[in-house]
C-alpha cells in the first residue's frame, strides 16, 4: 500500500532528466527542483505517469506541492530526490489531500473525513468517471472549507481515485 507524503516549495529549476541509454525515453523525464521555506532544496523526478492536478503547466517561480510514496527507496544524495506521483500547483481557493481513506472515508492520519454529495465528481486520473464506492482507496481530494471537529469534515469539490 502506498503511504503518501508531500513537500511544498517554489520551483527553481526544470530540466531534462536522463534515465539511461534508452533513446526512446530521452525527453520523457524531467527533474524539478523546489526551494522549501527553510531554504533547503528538494528534487522531484517527473515521469510520464506523474499526475498534474488540473493538467496544469508548471514553470519556474510557481509554488507547488509534490506528493511521493514514502515506501519507495530513494538514493542517498543531496539534495534529496523523490519520484513524484502527483504535482499540485498552489491555489489559494482549494486544499488538496492525498491519502488512503477507509470505509468511513476518514484519512489514514485521522485528520479529514469526507462527506460526499450527489454533486461531487469522482474521477480517475484520466478524467473518466469512477462509478464504484471510493472508500478503502488512495484518493486525491480537492476541497475547501472544513468543520472545526476532529476529524475535520468537508464536502469535496472533486475526488480523484488513484488506482
Amino acid at each position: 500500500m502506498k503511504k503518501f507524503s508531500s513537500i511544498y516549495g517554489t520551483v527553481t529549476m526544470i530540466q531534462e532528466y536522463s534515465v539511461g541509454s534508452d533513446e526512446e525515453l530521452n525527453g520523457c523525464f524531467k527533474l524539478m527542483s523546489l526551494l522549501r521555506g527553510d531554504g533547503s532544496i528538494v528534487n522531484f523526478v517527473i515521469s510520464p505517469t506523474t499526475y498534474f492536478l488540473g493538467h496544469v503547466m508548471v514553470s519556474i517561480g510557481d509554488r507547488v506541492t509534490g506528493f511521493y510514496d514514502v515506501n519507495v527507496p530513494v538514493i542517498l544524495i543531496y539534495p534529496p530526490q523523490y519520484q513524484a506521483l502527483i504535482i499540485e500547483k498552489d491555489n489559494a481557493y482549494q486544499n488538496v489531500k492525498v491519502d488512503y481513506f477507509d470505509s468511513q472515508l476518514v484519512s489514514s492520519d485521522g485528520h479529514l473525513q469526507l462527506n460526499i454529495s450527489n454533486y461531487t465528481p469522482i474521477l480517475l486520473p484520466n478524467d473518466q468517471t469512477f462509478t464504484l464506492n471510493p472508500a478503502n482507496r488512495n484518493l486525491l481530494v480537492v476541497y475547501g472549507p472544513t468543520t472545526m471537529s476532529i476529524p475535520a469534515q468537508t464536502t469535496p469539490y472533486k475526488i480523484i481515485v488513484m488506482c
